[in-house]
């Protein structure tokens, strides 16, 4: 006989501190719902650099769960978002990922809006038609120096905190100066929480990404989060040696552990994520004074980690698409000025992140197969290697606590 499946509030309740989620987390279709209503109907969420949408009449679309989001710069040079439904009957306005437009046009009836969302043209609606009442519906948009965030929610909770935070580190990358060298999306047959752990410890890289290590410490004190909040002495030395050149460093993580920022040293000698280990770009994004300055490190729950090094920049962007199955698309950012063969090789500058998202795929989906496994126990987690997986853990298990069970405290 089959056991009887608890209910969401029980699994919550029911939770073993330092141990993985149960089963259900990971492979039921309706938790998979609840975590789209529960965090990504109502997070901010990462959407990808602003200067993507470098023109008047640029935009991207994007899709999260059953919502359809236009995110375009209008000929103020304003960028906004837009859910992308006409407020005719519902066509989709927008239906490539991507392009540039003069106005926002609806295919079917051809309604016709500005850039800002309003209504402009509506043929034969009648005398009595206000077509001020008729433009597009908006999504809240924000941009923390250069990166756009878009949230769903009718009532967006705070990000002026996040913004302020995180805007004097990454204002030394000059990411309004940056342009897309590459942009890869891979689709990862997992669970978005297990893509989220895999990326919170670097338990697995020895054994998994041979090109990664080459310049990236395995050292825990780095990859993860204290209980403390101290580094070693190596690191203190880092971050006040970048902190005296100009370049804000130190740990930043705020109160329910949503984000965190912090400038990382690389292995002893290495400047940048290749396979020399020396710099990929001649032409440096930003005004980091040291090649060897290591690699601002900041993560956003429930969409984006980041790597914002010396001489260019790595943004990711994690998308749900379906209970045992996520996207995460990876944005390599140069200078404006910087050209290709000239003061970078494209391959010498991907080829690192390009191996480690497919070994990261590669180990994710084993991960969910052995998961779907009736035999799976939720195991524990290292407290020395997986601590930043049990920071995401909790900081998941509060959002859900908070919603589903009354009266619940805040994480473990």
């Amino acid at each position: 006989m089959a056991r009887p499946t608890a209910s969401l509030p029980e699994l919550l309740l029911a939770h073993r501190p330092g141990h993985a989620l149960e089963q259900p987390f990971y492979t039921d279709p309706a938790i998979y719902e609840t975590d789209l209503e529960t965090i990504w109907y109502r997070e901010w969420l990462y959407a990808f650099p602003a200067c993507m949408l470098e023109k008047t009449g640029a935009y991207q679309r994007l899709k999260i769960g059953v919502y359809d989001v236009i995110v375009v710069r209008d000929a103020k040079g304003k960028i906004s978002a837009f859910h992308n439904s006409c407020r005719h009957r519902g066509s989709i306005i927008c239906s490539a990922s991507k392009g540039r437009v003069a106005k926002l046009t609806c295919p079917y009836h051809q309604w016709t809006y500005d850039l800002d969302g309003k209504l402009i043209w509506a043929r034969d609606m009648g005398p009595d038609f206000d077509a001020t009442q008729h433009g597009l519906k908006p999504v809240h948009c924000e941009i923390a120096s250069g990166l756009v965030f878009i949230c769903l929610a009718e009532d967006a909770p705070d990000f002026d905190a996040f913004s302020a935070t995180v805007s004097p580190y990454l204002g030394v990358h000059d990411l309004s100066d940056a342009k897309v060298a590459h942009q890869s999306t891979i689709i990862e047959k997992g669970n978005w929480k297990l893509v989220w752990e895999n990326n919170r410890e670097c338990y697995h890289c020895a054994g998994n990404h041979p090109d990664l290590c080459r310049t990236y410490p395995e050292d825990p004190s780095i990859t993860g989060v204290s209980a403390d909040g101290t580094f070693p002495e190596k690191v203190e030395t880092h971050f006040n040696r970048l902190e005296a050149a100009g370049a804000p460093s130190r740990f930043k993580m705020d109160e329910d552990g949503q984000f965190r920022v912090a400038r990382m040293p690389l292995l002893d000698g290495a400047e940048s994520y290749t396979l020399t280990g020396k710099i990929a770009v001649q032409k440096p994004l930003g005004k980091i004074p040291f090649k060897d300055a290591g690699t601002l490190l900041m993560f956003h729950y429930p969409t984006t980690w980041n790597h914002f090094l010396s001489d260019h920049s790595i943004t990711f962007r994690v998308t749900p698409i379906g209970p045992q199955e996520t996207e995460v698309q990876t944005t390599w950012l140069v200078h404006k000025d910087a050209v290709e063969g000239v003061d970078y090789n494209l391959e010498d500058l991907t080829v690192v992140w390009e191996h480690t998202n497919d070994e990261d795929r590669r180990v994710v989906e084993d991960n969910q197969q052995g998961i779907n496994s009736p035999a799976f126990v939720p195991g524990p987690y290292s407290p020395t290697h997986e601590d930043g997986v049990l920071q995401f853990v909790g900081w998941y298990l509060d959002r859900m606590r908070k919603a589903h069970v009354p009266g619940a405290l805040a994480a473990e």
